[in-house]
């Protein structure tokens, strides 16, 4: 039987549920939020314009959320709104339980462009790497052991 003739939401109509919450935070704030979040990721506005769109069936990235919510300013009922769409759209792919509860500081770094676009990604990837790394230590000195060093929580 179709998901559609038992009564449930198809994969693509779950995902379009969590994106039409961000596109409504989107909507809502002043032009060039889409550039912001394209340069705090490092990819490109249309990658974004392609993640916030409820027609496109490709979701967004987990590792993604904390920082486009905080970007777009959701406030506590649109981040709980989306997190709700989002379980239900990836039950198998959850979104970290503290992250909605932790506010984000976001800092902008200046890294010279290589001229190899799979340098770039590797040295940006490994800068990401490093802060969760410095992230998890900064917790462990604070004495919150609640997370290891990619944010999963301990069990």
């Amino acid at each position: 039987m179709s998901e559609r003739r038992s009564g449930t939401k198809t994969r693509q109509e779950r995902i379009a549920a969590y994106k039409q919450v961000l596109r409504a935070c989107l909507e809502e704030r002043p032009s060039g939020a889409r550039q912001k979040i394209a340069r705090v990721l490092g990819t490109h506005r249309s990658f974004v314009t392609q993640i916030t769109n409820p027609a496109d069936p490709t979701p967004i990235p987990p590792r993604h959320v904390p920082v486009i919510l905080e970007l777009v300013h959701a406030s506590q009922s649109e981040r709980e709104r989306f997190v709700a769409a989002y379980a239900e759209a990836h039950p198998k792919k959850p979104l970290h339980e503290q992250f909605d509860r932790t506010r984000l500081k976001t800092v902008h770094l200046e890294i010279p462009m290589l001229g190899d676009p799979a340098a770039q990604r590797a040295l940006e990837e490994l800068i990401r790497e490093t802060v969760l790394r410095l992230v998890a230590i900064a917790r462990m000195q604070a004495g919150d052991t609640t997370s290891d060093e990619s944010g999963e929580k301990k069990s």
